[in-house]
């Protein structure tokens, strides 16, 4: 057992980028490593759940990065506060062991409001003119103006977009290290994303790509220094495991054009261009990277045949489970679609819905995480002709999401100790018990 636990939850690590990343290989180098198998869903909020509380979908609610309630015919995409997640996680099972077991979580998705006694998260300002103003989410609720004071404002701009790169990362990294020498939480929840963009923007093996795994080992080596001072006379365990792995892709799929061409999908003109009509269309799907929920209306059984027939054999497609098929990947929750759609290894789902770029909404030519119904990596790009978000989706070079069936599609484990895990594929789900373990738990 440990005195205290760094847990760093890393998109897109995979094992042979250890070879570009000197100082993460010295810091676990007396450890073990492991490959890791990924859940389905294999995309931020699922694997973050998985981790957290060692329960698929089926049992967290958690069924993707976003919502779709039926009940109000509303999405919710990147909003979501912890109450969405239907299982205890990680600090909760400490706190009920040992109210001093204190816990910390650093900008992994879903936890606003989490039972961590120390939290940091992005939280823009939302201003009556549609402008942002900078802020983060944090426990204590004045820490963030102590963070701002010390080191800046958290550079949102680059922790998504266009200018996605390593100055958002940089801030998790040099903030967590501050939490730690002020409060010395025994578990340490920290997300770092920095390979996430670039793997994706231009593919996993692109030189961007590899320069990002170059930057982010060298973050990761000033956090172990910061870690070691502030956790001196600590027996410190670092725990590295990565989130998904970003496999390359050569093609895309467009379910809702293709449920539009069907019959299937309705829409509606708000003034800036054609907009799904939520509560009226017969069916619908939100692309989440590969796969999708389709949404049938009323759950209706004729229109759920014609969506699996529709899809099925469809270039790109890999799987569709409608009813109990979902069980398959523990995605049986009253939350999913009625259908869902996974694609093949090389191929991603766009939402895009119009059939005429001329017709397609103000938001899809902006980053606008939260209107979109749908993840778009597409604004990883930018058309500078135009000074917009292009629309075209086969600018993307890397993709994550579909079930974990190849190498190329699992990720690595390591520890900074031996005997903490079993040198063998290890699922995500097993993280939450391994770490509590650590606790005599």
């Amino acid at each position: 057992m440990s005195d205290c636990v760094i847990y760093l939850s890393i998109p897109g690590l995979r094992r042979q980028d250890l070879a570009s990343m000197p100082q993460l290989r010295a810091l676990t180098s007396g450890g073990d490593i492991a490959t890791l198998v990924p859940s389905f869903p294999a995309v931020t909020w699922t694997s973050q759940t998985a981790m957290l509380t060692g329960k698929l979908p089926s049992e967290t609610g958690v069924i993707g990065n976003g919502f779709f309630w039926r009940d109000t015919a509303k999405v919710e995409m990147w909003t979501a506060w912890n109450d969405k997640i239907q299982q205890p996680q990680i600090w909760d099972v400490l706190h009920k062991h040992d109210p001093q077991l204190t816990s910390a979580t650093w900008f992994p998705m879903l936890t606003k409001g989490c039972g961590a006694d120390y939290i940091c998260m992005p939280a823009p300002v939302h201003n009556p003119d549609g402008s942002e103003s900078l802020w983060c989410y944090t426990k204590p609720k004045e820490y963030y103006g102590d963070l701002r004071d010390a080191l800046g404002h958290f550079p949102l701009m680059n922790f998504w977009g266009p200018m996605a790169g390593i100055a958002s990362t940089a801030w998790i990294a040099n903030s967590a290290a501050l939490a730690m020498e002020k409060y010395k939480p025994r578990f340490f929840h920290i997300y770092l994303p920095q390979l996430d963009y670039a793997a994706q923007k231009l593919g996993p093996d692109s030189p961007a790509a590899l320069q990002a795994v170059i930057e982010l080992d060298n973050v990761i080596g000033k956090l172990a220094t910061d870690a070691a001072a502030a956790y001196q006379g600590h027996r410190l365990l670092w725990l590295v495991a990565g989130e998904y792995a970003i496999t390359p892709v050569n093609h895309v799929t467009y379910p809702n054009r293709l449920l539009r061409e069907a019959g299937l999908l309705s829409v509606t003109d708000d003034g800036t261009g054609e907009v799904i009509a939520y509560g009226e269309t017969p069916a619908w799907a939100l692309v989440d990277h590969q796969f999708s929920h389709v949404f049938v209306k009323d759950a209706d059984s004729a229109n759920i045949a014609k969506v699996v027939d529709l899809f099925k054999g469809k270039p790109g497609i890999a799987e569709v489970l409608a009813g109990d098929e979902r069980k398959k990947y523990g995605m049986d929750h009253e939350r999913s679609g009625e259908v869902i759609l996974i694609s093949t290894a090389e191929s991603w789902q766009a939402y895009y819905y119009w059939l005429d770029d001329a017709k397609a909404p103000k938001f899809a030519r902006t980053v606008d995480i939260h209107r979109k119904p749908g993840y778009d990596p597409v604004e990883l790009h930018f058309d500078r002709a135009n000074k917009c978000i292009p629309l075209d989706a086969t600018l993307i070079g890397g993709s994550h999401g579909a079930p974990a069936v190849s190498d190329a599609q699992r990720t690595v484990l390591l520890s900074s100790q031996k005997g903490v895990f079993v040198e063998r594929p290890i699922a995500d789900t097993d993280l939450f018990e391994l770490v509590l373990n650590q606790f005599g738990i």
